[in-house]
């Protein structure tokens, strides 16, 4: 309402102007249940969008280096692959003609060459009598995937720029056709992707091996669609793996299909309820869900009750990821005191019999993961935070807002192959386009490479 329509219900009658009033009154009343009835776990995407608070205001940062620091640029080339001179013989502003040069500078430029048109190879393989054999052999041609007219490095570049960078099919058919003249169809391209992922499926199912047996494992999922109905894209990995895998279930047997009934590492994972039901070494349950959810709460609960047990909590936490970092500070016996005492702190925190229906509900939470709350504070290399598969997750989400995600489940494991062996690629500090490459090519050599010679001596 404006302010002269509120000065228009005043100029009413009494009896029109209560009337009014009322109205208003009834929905602004409407309006508070509307949003109290919101609940502080109700995911972002199903609140409605005039529910949502606004956004607070960012505050401006100054781009680059604070001051007193040394600037920073990108690194001048050593390697100068031809020369260039630029003389004049006019002036450029007044045309009078100019004589020898009284000075210079050099300025390095680096770009890439254009492409004329695409690089074509016809290939001659010879076949060979082998005595010991008693058939004929053929060389293997590493450079395309069996009976393949197109390129490795063709496939294995577009898939890197769709499954790791994100950009679509439809912009990569654009990209080659005007970058690189080479005209290829949105379906050439998938079937292309999903014969490389045949090929390399025996890593990936050797990542997972790897997975399941390694020590501290960070876990999460998130939503993802095949043919337009709700599947789950789940992430498991470590420092040096990532292990994606697309499943129509979001529960505990997608886990036991990876990880087995026990996990013999600590697995690192939110409070979903899935993970509940597989057993493993130690579990660590994720500090940032727990601080996330109290900022939720805190919008829509203001009781006394509700802010007494969000500062005890938050002191708790806080106090025992600032202990996990002096933990080379202290002695060993000063250590394990100090961790005892946050164990009985939280002890004492579950004690408390809340009346408040948000504290009731984050105490049986608490009650039922008391023991996996601190499990950070033995284990060496484990982190309070799920952070890590968060950040796996991140490229996937990007990727999911600009495709149409898998229309069948051949296209949903070409996805999760892909990505799995570029991600892991990328955490092992290796070019993900030159590894996956490499990859390939000994695949073709040692598997394809010897399918494709029996079938032609037959």
């Amino acid at each position: 309402m404006t302010e002269a329509e509120a000065r228009q219900i005043l100029t009413l009658p009494p009896a029109q102007a209560v009337a009014k009033i009322l109205v208003l009154a009834q929905k602004a009343e409407q309006y508070d249940q509307l949003v109290g009835a919101v609940s502080p776990t109700t995911p972002s995407g199903m609140t409605p969008v005039y529910l949502k608070a606004a956004a607070p205001l960012k505050k401006i940062k100054r781009p680059g280096r604070k001051r007193g620091h040394a600037g920073a640029g990108r690194r001048r080339s050593v390697q100068v692959d031809q020369f260039q001179d630029h003389t004049l013989t006019h002036c450029p502003h007044c045309q009078t003609s100019v004589k020898k040069p009284i000075r210079q500078y050099q300025r390095t430029i680096e770009d890439i060459p254009p492409l004329e048109k695409p690089q074509v190879t016809q290939h001659t393989i010879y076949g060979y009598w082998c005595a010991g054999c008693q058939k004929i052999v053929y060389p293997t041609v590493t450079e395309a995937l069996p009976n393949a007219v197109i390129g490795l490095r063709l496939v294995v570049f577009t898939a890197w720029l769709h499954y790791l960078v994100g950009v679509s099919v439809s912009h990569i058919s654009r990209l080659l056709a005007v970058l690189c003249r080479f005209p290829i169809s949105a379906g050439g391209l998938t079937q292309a992707w999903k014969s490389l992922a045949f090929l390399l499926e025996p890593r990936y199912q050797e990542v997972g091996r790897q997975i399941s047996g390694s020590g501290v494992l960070h876990a999460d999922e998130t939503g993802w669609r095949l043919n337009g109905r709700t599947h789950w894209l789940w992430c498991f990995t470590t420092q040096t793996l990532c292990y994606y895998l697309i499943t129509p279930g979001r529960g505990s047997p997608v886990i036991r299909q990876v990880l087995g009934e026990l996990f013999s590492g600590i697995l690192v994972c939110d409070f979903w309820g899935a993970y509940n039901k597989i057993g493993a070494l130690a579990k660590q349950r994720c500090f940032f869900h727990l601080f996330t959810e109290l900022l939720k709460v805190d919008k829509v609960n203001r009781s006394l009750a509700w802010q007494a047990f969000r500062k005890t909590l938050t002191r708790l936490l806080k106090d025992a990821v600032r202990l996990s970092e002096q933990k080379n500070q202290k002695a060993p016996e000063v250590y394990a005191r100090l961790v005892q005492k946050l164990k009985d702190r939280l002890a004492r925190l579950l004690e408390i019999e809340g009346c408040d229906r948000d504290v009731r509900r984050l105490l049986k939470r608490l009650k039922r993961h008391r023991d996996e709350l601190f499990t950070f504070l033995n284990y060496e290399n484990v982190s309070p935070y799920n952070n890590h598969a968060e950040q796996q997750m991140r490229k996937p989400v990007l990727t999911r807002k600009v495709s149409q995600q898998n229309r069948s489940d051949q296209g949903a494991k070409t996805q999760a192959i892909l990505m799995t062996l570029f991600r892991t690629a990328e955490l092992q500090g290796k070019n993900p386009m030159e590894a996956i490459l490499s990859l390939a090519k000994s695949f073709v050599q040692n598997k394809h490479g010897q399918d494709l010679n029996l079938k032609l001596a037959a």
